[in-house]
């Protein structure tokens, strides 16, 4: 009967522990409608300085690692 609630305890806590390095801890994106290009909307991240172009919303992960490709 103990070994059901010990399983219980343990996998409630490697599931916070888990999601506290999702790849989007520390990212704050907020919206900045002066850099719109059409349709795309323009996202900032306050805690990295990432930008992106989105229309379904703000990214849901971190995205500094990325870069702009140079043609």
């Amino acid at each position: 009967m103990i070994l059901p609630i010990i399983l219980v305890i343990v996998f409630v806590i490697v599931l916070i522990y888990a999601r506290r390095n999702a790849p989007t801890r520390d990212c704050r994106w907020r919206e900045d409608r002066t850099g719109d290009k059409g349709s795309l909307r323009k996202y900032n991240c306050v805690a990295c300085g990432a930008e992106a172009y989105r229309s379904e919303g703000p990214p849901d992960r971190c995205l500094k690692g990325l870069e702009v490709p140079h043609l």
